[in-house]
């Protein structure tokens, strides 16, 4: 009977502890709130926070702040730096961590430009990745936007296409890929925001296993 007991309360903690991991095919939901203040005609100061839910949006495992600043050169090129500090929970075996810190000075450059009404975006990010439990990195991020000319209803909603890859310096390896799909609104004529499907694949360090996440991401941006 105690052997039995025991085989229960095993089982039970071993699932237990396998929920606290995120399986392939994950489904997660993630918030992001922003906020831009310009300071003149060429420069401005950026805010943001992140939250995100994962274990198909159950429990709450990551969050980040963010400064930046950028300026604009012209009408099409923009340069940029700021601080990301994160708070993350990452996988142990089949379990979470407690919340560990990370963080990432960065530089960005931006390219912004119109193809037949289509608006392109393209932004290069580098960071420097500061951690409190595992060894620095580099990290190269490349994003790229459309938009289409098309708006709809009085809150422009405009049906929007983006990719993201992210290359890791240590080794430089492509660790990262993100493709979003979805479409941008204005509520205001300062506030906007985004609603995408994200579809999320990561590498593995240790295995080189791809796994997939699905991600609801919705944006608000309020600008000055």
């Amino acid at each position: 009977m105690k052997k039995a007991i025991f085989l229960v309360i095993g089982l039970v903690l071993a699932i237990a502890a396998r929920a606290y991991a995120f399986d392939n095919h994950d489904f997660q939901v993630w918030n992001t709130d922003s906020e831009e203040v310009k300071l003149n005609k060429n420069s401005k100061l950026l805010f943001e926070q992140e939250f995100r839910w994962g274990d198909n949006a159950s429990r709450f495992y990551y969050q980040h702040y963010d400064i930046g600043y950028q300026y604009s050169l012209n009408k099409y090129f923009s340069l940029g730096g700021g601080f990301r500090y994160i708070k993350e929970k990452k996988s142990q075996g089949n379990q979470l961590s407690r919340f560990r810190d990370e963080s990432d000075p960065y530089f960005a450059s931006f390219m912004n430009y119109e193809l037949y009404n289509w608006k392109l975006a393209d932004r290069v990010r580098i960071e420097y990745r500061y951690y409190d439990y595992q060894v620095n990195s580099w990290r190269f991020r490349n994003k790229f936007d459309i938009k289409s000319p098309w708006k709809f209803t009085r809150f422009k909603i405009q049906p929007l296409i983006a990719d993201e890859i992210f290359f890791r310096f240590n080794g430089i390896d492509l660790n990262e890929n993100r493709l979003y799909a979805g479409f941008a609104f204005a509520l205001t004529k300062n506030l906007s925001g985004e609603i995408t499907y994200l579809w999320k694949t990561n590498k593995s360090v240790n295995t080189c296993v791809w796994t997939d996440t699905n991600v609801m991401s919705a944006k608000l941006k309020l600008a000055f």
